[in-house]
């Protein structure tokens, strides 16, 4: 269950300044407002989804294993998501014709409405999730998580 964060909330004196604890409860909110999001506006697409669609609007038709690496969403969850997706019109899979082992998967023009669909909702959560930060503020933030992580 998500942790809420409020000027109510008793957080143990120990926890309130620990990063880890804060990052926790940011991710909490910032997920349920993007899962939130996302149901309102789509057909019950979820964050990882749209991953999938941003992966293949950026990288073109590709293997269904390739799909994987470059989303960075393991093999097994990515048939599963992709059937959702397929199922849906969002995107297509076709056998590769030099190894029909390998499907070949690729975003549909549908796909590439929703997902610009979705990047509204995005922007209009990241503007929820980042309002009391000043516009310096938010880019210092994010050069940090960048330096925190290993995604950039």
């Amino acid at each position: 269950m998500p942790v809420r964060l409020s000027a109510e909330t008793k957080i143990p004196a120990r926890m309130r300044d620990l990063p880890t604890w804060l990052i926790s409860c940011n991710y909490a909110r910032s997920n349920g407002l993007l899962n939130d999001g996302f149901a309102a506006t789509s057909s019950g697409l979820r964050p990882y989804h749209y991953r999938l669609m941003a992966s293949l609007e950026e990288a073109g038709p590709i293997g269904q294993a390739e799909l994987g690496r470059v989303s960075g969403i393991d093999r097994s969850d990515v048939a599963n998501m992709l059937a959702e997706l397929e199922q849906l019109g969002l995107v297509a899979r076709t056998v590769d014709p030099s190894n029909r082992r390998r499907n070949i998967v690729a975003i549909t023009p549908a796909g590439s409405d929703q997902l610009t669909t979705l990047d509204d909702v995005l922007e209009e959560i990241q503007q929820q999730v980042l309002a009391p930060l000043s516009p310096n503020e938010r880019r210092q933030l994010t050069k940090l998580l960048h330096k925190l992580s290993d995604t950039h």
